[in-house]
């Protein structure tokens, strides 16, 4: 099932749908449920001990579903403690008379009592600050928020930890860092890119067992499942022959950077494409003989036949967008990489064009600062996809693909992945699905999830030190497991 990825805008959508149909208390007691039945599965251990779970509850939505929480851990017999901020929140002083009703007692989140409760919890449930909340804390908040991080406590934060702003991926001074965090309905930005997702811990999104339709309608963006991206691979029939699997063309290198092009062919190889063919002003390095490189000028190739598709930029240089604008008038199946990734090129895309900038080539074509490509990566993506056409790969940890469709952000990937090359892999991976017939948008969601799933096998075979003939090793055996997932 596709995860959909909700910003604060897209939460308030939801609850005022909600609202209108009357069951935003019944979705808060699915929430709150949720959470019990997380803690009896994964802290089990906890929860058998002789300490009880201590709960905060805010004065928002996020303390209201606290409070169901604790009262179904209550009805399982389990010891529990809550501190609670005042609130005029209707569900969530609903929730709070049906805990006293059933015999739980609650008393005010203070710095005092939370010091005094910590020393007797065994585990913690984060339900300070939702969706709602834009840095920074106010003072006492923040008093609370590192009460809880000194205490060495396992703590399972809900819908995200407190103190994050939800659609940024930057990290607060003052956050909770959660173990886990049990997030509602959909992912959000900031539990997904980092450095904010440093503070989350292991996410799972629960269902709230709502219309999907609604959280769809609400959503900035989604995260194809990997039954969904196996179900696009290219399949190949008995009679496919290295003419009819793909005809590639990287064109790239450039003295001292020839490995860039050599690096693209072996990935668009291993992706499945059935012919391979270097194009550079230098002599590329011959890495595997199944390539094919050819030393040319590169503006001769305008008058040959053209390939399936094309890969240009991987460590081309100075004419690099000279190039790319000749390749971009082919019409063709295109990959834009690298050196080619240049500004005078807005607007040049078409509906068959790639672009795969990382955030420091994004900022570049934006005119704008890194910082504020990784800060909000989903709307630089959209950016990008608008100025310059086509489909948008913005790389990182995990990249996000822009399109006509929408945003779709890439699962998985290894850290070991951060490493030169590997966006060459990525680029000659693109072209070669490209070139097997999937269309730009296919092949961007496609090819970014199995060069994530390459380098996630590599990292089991590797460890932590990575390079990208790794991955590319890896690349038929993540195309395999993709397909299991399909099954």
């Amino acid at each position: 099932m596709t995860e959909y990825v909700l910003l604060p805008s897209g939460v308030r959508a939801i609850d005022a749908r909600l609202l209108s149909a009357g069951i935003l208390d019944l979705t808060m007691e699915t929430a709150g449920r949720a959470v019990a039945d997380y803690l009896e599965l994964h802290f089990k251990a906890e929860l058998d001990g002789a300490r009880p779970v201590l709960l905060l509850a805010g004065s928002g939505a996020n303390g209201g579903d606290a409070l169901v929480a604790a009262r179904h851990l209550h009805a399982l017999g389990r010891a529990v403690e809550v501190l609670a901020s005042p609130s005029k929140h209707p569900p969530t002083r609903l929730n709070r008379r049906r805990l006293n009703a059933c015999g739980v007692g609650v008393r005010l989140l203070s710095p005092t009592n939370l010091k005094r409760a910590l020393d007797r919890a065994g585990v913690v449930v984060d339900g300070l600050l939702g969706t709602g909340f834009t840095p920074p804390l106010r003072p006492g908040v923040a008093e609370l928020v590192k009460l809880v991080n000194a205490s060495g406590l396992n703590v399972l934060s809900i819908d995200l930890p407190s103190g994050l702003d939800a659609a940024s991926a930057e990290l607060p001074e003052a956050v909770i860092y959660a173990h886990h965090t049990l997030t509602l309905g959909g992912s959000k930005p900031a539990l997904i890119f980092g450095p904010a997702a440093h503070a989350a811990g292991v996410v799972t999104v629960a269902s709230l067992r709502i219309p999907q339709a609604w959280i769809a309608g609400a959503a900035v963006a989604h995260r194809p499942s990997d039954a969904e991206i196996a179900a696009l691979l290219p399949v190949r029939y008995a009679d496919t022959h290295k003419g009819t699997a793909g005809r590639v063309w990287v064109l790239g290198g450039h003295p001292g950077t020839v490995g860039a092009a050599a690096l693209a062919g072996l990935g668009a190889l291993r992706a499945g494409a059935g012919l391979v063919t270097i194009y550079s002003e230098a002599d590329v390095p011959l890495v595997t003989p199944e390539l094919m490189a050819h030393k040319v000028v590169l503006s001769e190739l305008d008058a040959k036949p053209k390939p399936g598709a094309v890969a240009v930029g991987m460590g081309l240089g100075p004419g690099a967008e000279a190039a790319a604008r000749m390749v971009l008038g082919w019409r063709i199946p295109t990959v834009i990489d690298a050196d080619a990734l240049q500004p005078g090129l807005a607007g040049a895309g078409h509906p068959q064009v790639i672009w795969t900038p990382h955030p420091g080539e994004a900022a570049r074509l934006l005119g704008t600062e890194s910082s504020t490509i990784t800060r909000e990566p989903l709307s630089a993506a959209r950016a990008l996809q608008e100025h310059f056409g086509g489909v948008v790969v913005l790389k990182g940890g995990p990249s996000t693909v822009a399109s006509d469709q929408g945003l779709f952000v890439a699962r998985g990937g290894h850290p070991g992945m951060a490493k030169a090359g590997l966006g060459d892999t990525l680029s000659g991976v693109l072209a070669a699905l490209l070139g097997q017939g999937l269309s730009a948008h296919d092949a961007a969601n496609v090819g970014v999830r199995l060069h994530a799933r390459a380098g996630e096998l590599a990292g089991e075979v590797h460890g932590y030190g990575l390079i990208a003939s790794d991955v590319s090793a890896q690349l038929g055996a993540a195309w395999l497991a993709l397909k299991e997932t399909g099954k």
